[in-house]
């Protein structure tokens, strides 16, 4: 007569679960025992629990407790939770490891600036510096060669307001980088790197080798670099270079230093 299991029933009487909805701001809600229809606009807390606050078309505010299924959304009942809070995301940085700055009009340029040897410098500080130097607004300029820092100075007339910094590639004790670049006045500093080009100061790694070949003197450098290591001309091999740097991080760290210490040095209230 009671064939089977009488209490099997059970099981279809079981209540489907509510789902959870995150009451975001501006998530239109209805209350299901009010009927109250309206937008999320914020929360209260008080000692009898948290509450939900719904603004309806005409702009009145209700407070409604967050219970389990008490709302409905297309006439479904759900369970308003509130939101979890987000971390805040943390500040852009751009190339140089320095904050971004959003929405940057570049500053009208100063009249000090940072002088470095060649095109292939200037290339490398833009890539890594650009943003820093317009914020400040300095501009950087090739000498087109060390040998003519000399003329170049005495045509800017550097002074207060007017400061030069200047990069320098292979300034080491002795070399000829280092002897014209001694006793210029207290409104020039010279801050370089010891590697023989600025290519050098490009991180092996980022430019995926183990290390830059040796090539010996009276053997123009960057031709030598491009046989050794398969990179055809000096211009495809720039390529190479350039493209590897994307930040700070695939510089060598004498470049950094060097190039942060004229930033300083000509942006530094007189």
């Amino acid at each position: 007569m009671y064939g089977g299991d009488i209490y099997a029933g059970h099981n279809r009487t079981k209540k489907t679960p509510v789902p959870q909805v995150a009451a975001e701001r501006d998530l239109v809600v209805e209350d299901a025992a009010s009927g109250f229809c309206g937008a999320v606009v914020g929360f209260d807390r008080s000692y009898d629990g948290e509450f939900v606050k719904l603004e309806d078309g005409r702009g009145a505010v209700r407070l409604f407790a967050l219970r389990e299924a008490a709302f409905l959304i297309d006439g479904k009942p759900v369970t308003l939770v509130r939101p979890k809070a987000t971390a805040p995301e943390p500040p852009t940085r751009s190339a140089s490891g320095s904050t971004r700055v959003e929405g940057l009009r570049a500053r009208v340029a100063r009249g000090s600036r940072i002088w470095v040897e060649g095109v292939h410098d200037a290339a490398l500080v833009e890539r890594v510096w650009g943003h820093d130097l317009r914020v400040e607004g300095v501009v950087v300029e090739h000498l087109e060669g060390l040998d003519n820092l000399g003329a170049r100075l005495t045509e800017f007339g550097p002074g207060p307001g007017a400061r030069v910094g200047v990069l320098v590639d292979h300034l080491v004790t002795g070399s000829k980088e280092s002897q014209l670049t001694t006793g210029l006045g207290p409104h020039v500093l010279v801050t370089g790197h010891p590697f023989i080009d600025v290519w050098q100061a490009v991180r092996p790694a980022a430019v995926g080798i183990e290390a830059w070949p040796t090539v010996p003197r009276g053997e123009d450098w960057k031709t030598g670099i491009c046989r050794r290591l398969g990179w055809g001309t000096p211009q495809e091999g720039w390529r190479r270079v350039y493209n590897a740097v994307d930040s700070f991080r695939d510089l060598e760290a004498p470049l950094i230093g060097a190039v942060e210490r004229l930033i300083d040095f000509v942006t530094e209230p007189e």
